[in-house]
């Protein structure tokens, strides 16, 4: 069966399962999702969010970026940060000079939130890119994780 998990009702259906799913299956399910998803101009789940049609809970919003929870957290603190308008932007190999602005204020607002998170003593930033780094939404996102210590090597 071919599913194309950009689609919002698809990927929904992917992401409400974590909820339900112990972590060793939600780690396949999102290795699933991520080798199923492909780059599309149809709208994606984030822009969905941005728009307001589907239900998040933002902890940070301005004119360029929002950040809100993950509903699969990886760690008591797992937020994800977004650019508002995506301009070509579906992973980190796909930017380009026109690009670096966003790319840095999506770090700053990292940073921001970090601390409004009370992640003091430290957190990880991750931003998966392409299938083999388990990126499953093709809009550029930046996963900050905290509040327990991580491990190395991470994947």
């Amino acid at each position: 069966m071919d599913h194309n998990y950009n689609k919002p009702s698809a990927r929904i259906g992917v992401l409400s399962s974590h909820l339900l799913a112990p972590f060793s299956l939600m780690a396949s399910s999102e290795k699933d999702a991520a080798l199923a998803a492909t780059p599309s101009d149809e709208p994606t789940i984030f822009d969905k969010i941005i728009k307001k049609e589907i239900p998040s809970k933002v902890v940070f919003e301005d004119d360029k970026v929002l950040a809100f929870r993950d509903i699969s957290p990886q760690a008591p603190t797992h937020i994800l940060i977004i650019p508002k308008v995506r301009d070509g932007l579906t992973g980190i190999s796909k930017a380009e000079e026109r690009h670096v602005e966003i790319l840095g204020y999506l770090l700053y607002v990292a940073k921001l939130v970090a601390k409004q998170e009370g992640l003091d003593d430290g957190f990880r930033i991750v931003i998966n890119d392409g299938p083999k780094g388990c990126q499953s939404v093709y809009h550029l996102h930046v996963h900050l994780i905290g509040g327990r210590q991580m491990n190395w090597p991470p994947g």
